[in-house]
């Protein structure tokens, strides 16, 4: 071999390689702790962000639990736009969804055991479902979700329950709920049962978080009527919002841990992102702190998610449910919104 085509040989090599470094590099690591980066903080007076929701037109849209009613709007670059107050409302808020054939922006009332159908530029707000059963606390309508025909599913976290309703909503109060299990409620901590909730691509399954069993559970479906719960995967800590990509992976927000786990729809995990990095001077805290509710950007690319940040001590009136997190919860004074880059180096099988 002459020494200029070991030279030629060579530089390809190198080329190659320098390309395969430069692809894996704009992707994160499956166990990357530091890929939660801020997207938005929320004006001062706005606190506990949990229910979130990206818009057709890609804004991104946050309520609070705090009753203050309020909901933020920031554009794709987390940009405020404008402040919404829901009236009437209770102003404690979790789900968060827009209707994917009306467009009807649906707000999760938690306060009021309801959900709302609230206009996204005014803040005006009128009932879209409701139950015969009262509202708070027999209730705990948490998350929602939409099949392919636009029927609502909304998950009922103290009654361990799924209710669900036409496009439409209803005109007059739900008695009876879509499904209701022993696998859907909890006793543990936090004290929610079925929380986030979203369909496979195929509809043929409903995957539900429980908060407070570490569980998520799917509920077969055929023909649009549920069949027997089943755990689908034990041990996700505090498993709480859900959304699931084009592949069929669950991207779940495990609040008492601080990340997001990715799992296939097997259950194997693909990867653990994000993480809790402390609190900067102003009581702002960096990265994830107990995370909330994620969606995605329109393009698949981001993963925004709400940090609720709550003090389990204050929210449950118990001084003895104390988290991991608990001393830092209740330092936070400013709260925050993270985004995550979706793509991600799978780990390797062999």
């Amino acid at each position: 071999m002459s020494r200029l085509t070991a030279c030629v040989k060579i530089a390809t090599v190198l080329c190659v390689g320098l390309a395969v470094f430069l692809s894996q590099s704009n992707s994160a690591a499956a166990f990357d702790r530091n890929i939660a980066q801020l997207f938005a903080v929320l004006p001062d007076g706005g606190s506990l962000p949990e229910g979130l929701a990206v818009a057709p037109n890609g804004d991104v849209y946050v309520a609070t639990f705090d009753g203050s009613k309020k909901i933020f709007v920031f554009n794709q670059n987390g940009g405020l736009l404008r402040t919404l107050t829901v009236n009437p409302s209770s102003g404690f808020f979790l789900g968060l969804g827009f209707h994917p054939q009306t467009g009807a922006f649906l707000v999760i009332d938690f306060g009021a055991g309801k959900v709302l159908n609230v206009n996204p530029q005014t803040g005006a707000a009128s009932e879209f479902i409701t139950l015969a059963l009262g509202g708070q606390p027999t209730t705990g309508l948490n998350a929602l979700t939409f099949d392919s025909a636009g029927n609502v599913y909304v998950s009922d976290s103290f009654q361990g329950a799924i209710w669900k309703s036409g496009p439409a909503g209803n005109k007059t109060p739900l008695v009876t709920p879509w499904v209701q299990d022993l696998l859907l409620k909890t006793a543990g901590d936090p004290p929610f049962g079925a929380n986030g909730l979203g369909f496979n691509k195929a509809q043929s399954i409903l995957f539900v978080a429980n908060t407070g069993n570490d569980t998520i559970v799917q509920i077969p479906m055929s023909g649009g009527n549920p069949g027997k719960p089943a755990i689908f995967v034990n041990s996700i800590n505090g498993p709480d919002g859900l959304v699931i990509d084009g592949d069929d992976n669950l991207w779940v927000a495990a609040n008492q841990s601080d990340e997001i786990v990715v799992v296939d729809n097997t259950g194997k995990v693909l990867a653990k992102l994000g993480d809790f990095d402390g609190l900067v001077n102003d009581g702002t805290p960096k990265g994830l702190l107990f995370p909330a509710s994620p969606d995605f950007s329109r393009d698949g690319k981001t993963l925004f998610v709400t940090n609720l940040a709550i003090d389990l001590r204050v929210a449950t009136m118990n001084p003895a449910n104390i988290a991991i997190d608990s001393a830092w919860t209740a330092q936070v004074k400013h709260w925050t919104v993270s985004k995550i880059n979706t793509k991600f180096q799978a780990l390797p099988n062999k």
